[in-house]
């Protein structure tokens, strides 16, 4: 595993995501209640630091794979992503603590920075089920997964909190390798 993935097409591209390249996400970490349903803190620079040193901190330890999210058809960065929970032995990742400023919402960056990162993970880094997991009030979200071929496998109930010490339900989603030839042909064939 080498920091150095860099995920592209012509739309977005996922570079590694560093203390010396994080501050490109200060304006739009300060959007309200963008990660409201996460049990993460980005608002204000101490807290977006804290979470970028963290997520370095689990690649470090090879359990996750952070990414800044670069906008190409805008020409600014948009946020942040990551291969994270990974499970080098039974082959399974999850994508997640992924957060793009609302004005990116509905532009389809989205479904390009997800199709990158299954890609990669199903066909080059050799992982065998990519999972997604979302707070069950986050409809926005799941239908984005739904759309992207995920499929629900279950409900963990009340398994995470939250900063304003609510106990989400998480969604559980999953795509399986054996499944992302055909998912790619039907949801994906635009993409490169």
């Amino acid at each position: 595993m080498t920091h150095d993935i860099t995920l592209e097409d012509e739309r977005v591209r996922l570079s590694p995501l560093s203390l010396d390249n994080y501050e490109n996400l200060s304006a739009i970490a300060g959007q309200e209640k963008l990660v409201q349903y996460s049990p993460s803190n980005i608002e204000g620079p101490t807290a977006l630091k804290q979470y970028v040193e963290m997520a370095l901190e689990q690649y470090k330890n090879k359990t996750s794979i952070p990414f800044l999210v670069f906008d190409k058809q805008a020409k600014i960065y948009a946020g942040s992503t990551r291969y994270m929970n990974i499970d080098w032995r039974n082959k399974v990742l999850h994508i997640g603590s992924t957060w793009i400023g609302r004005e990116f919402h509905g532009t389809g960056l989205n479904s390009h920075m997800k199709y990158l990162m299954m890609n990669y993970a199903l066909n080059d880094m050799g992982f065998e089920k990519v999972e997604y997991r979302i707070d069950e009030r986050n409809l926005q979200s799941r239908k984005a997964v739904e759309k992207l071929g995920g499929v629900l496998e279950g409900v963990l109930r009340e398994n995470v909190y939250l900063l304003d010490g609510y106990k989400r339900n998480t969604c559980c989603y999953g795509i399986l390798k054996k499944e992302w030839e055909e998912t790619k042909k039907s949801r994906f064939q635009n993409f490169s």
